[in-house]
């Protein structure tokens, strides 16, 4: 897809069945002049460019991102992940084995920081992306 107009037409369907209508609806509502670009790139790029892409299904592209998230310390868009996560079908059980993964693999303090996250995201009762 080369067209920029279709690449966020494309991403701007996926982004709302990861993140839900909700989140994006707030995020677009939020958007001002200074924001509105990286909006657009981040809908034609992340997930025009990329979620749209077939080599890998949703599921794999959040084990990704959620690894991705706790490996370079991105806390503040764990819990956006974690709910979409959800969304692509993983299961709480998979995504604690994710989380206990990155134990070993990013570290203990940053695993210990996304089970916090993750328990208060996935289980506080308040699942709202």
């Amino acid at each position: 897809m080369t067209d920029p107009a279709d690449r966020y037409d494309a991403g701007m369907v996926v982004r709302r069945a990861v993140l839900g209508d909700d989140h994006v609806d707030r995020a677009i509502a939020h958007t001002t002049d200074f924001t509105a670009d990286f909006q657009t790139l981040i809908t034609e790029y992340a997930w025009g460019s990329i979620w749209t892409r077939p080599g890998l299904d949703r599921r794999a592209r959040s084990l990704i991102t959620l690894t991705a998230l706790i490996a370079r310390g991105h806390h503040e868009e764990l819990a956006m992940h974690l709910r979409a996560a959800r969304t692509n079908g993983l299961t709480d059980d998979e995504i604690k084995e994710v989380l206990l993964q990155t134990a070993i693999y990013c570290g203990v303090p940053d695993a210990n920081t996304a089970f916090r996250i993750a328990q208060e995201t996935l289980f506080s009762g308040d699942n709202t992306p």
